[in-house]
């Protein structure tokens, strides 16, 4: 299994359109693997394709609650009822930045997994969360862009200082 270099903010790849998976055969396989390879080495608990280069309907998952991990491709979205939670949301293409996001407590996801079967599962809480994060990823949509504009600032001031920081500590020991 090979670990793939993950895209961050900023690349364009993050925002463009995604195809849907049309084939599914040893060579998605070996790519979900890698992708699941991925994820636990950053450690996260989804990856979606665009967040390696890829601009596929597809991504990974595991919420570390011990339901397993998984293979969704050409994922549907559908809210169960109309209870949200707010709750901090991280994102392995903005590493290290953690906001409260306003989701959907309980979500219904239809797709394929990954041998192109079709696939309907139910996620609340965590799990709906991971699965609400993965499918924005899949529309071109980061977390912050669900966030309010002052939020969104703060989110890009602490990036912002995350950038600086190398150099800070460069300049402390220099002095």
């Amino acid at each position: 299994m090979t670990i793939m270099p993950i895209r961050v903010l900023g690349d364009p790849v993050l925002k463009a359109a995604t195809q849907p998976v049309e084939t599914f055969d040893r060579s998605l396989r070996t790519l979900c693997d890698d992708m699941l390879e991925t994820m636990y080495d950053a450690p996260g608990v989804g990856l979606a394709a665009p967040q390696i280069g890829l601009s596929l309907r597809l991504f990974v998952y595991d919420d570390g609650r011990g339901s397993g991990s998984g293979i969704v491709a050409n994922p549907e979205l559908s809210p169960v009822g109309e209870e949200t939670i707010e709750d901090e949301e991280g994102c392995l293409s903005i590493p290290g930045i953690f906001h409260v996001t306003r989701r959907a407590y309980r979500v219904l996801l239809t797709g394929q997994d990954g041998n192109g079967k079709p696939l309907s599962l139910e996620g609340e809480e965590l799990l709906a969360r991971v699965f609400q994060h993965e499918t924005d990823h899949l529309g071109g949509l980061l977390y912050i862009d669900r966030l309010s504009a002052e939020d969104r600032r703060q989110v890009m001031a602490e990036l912002r200082l995350q950038e600086l920081e190398p150099e800070r500590r460069r300049f402390r020991r220099s002095q």
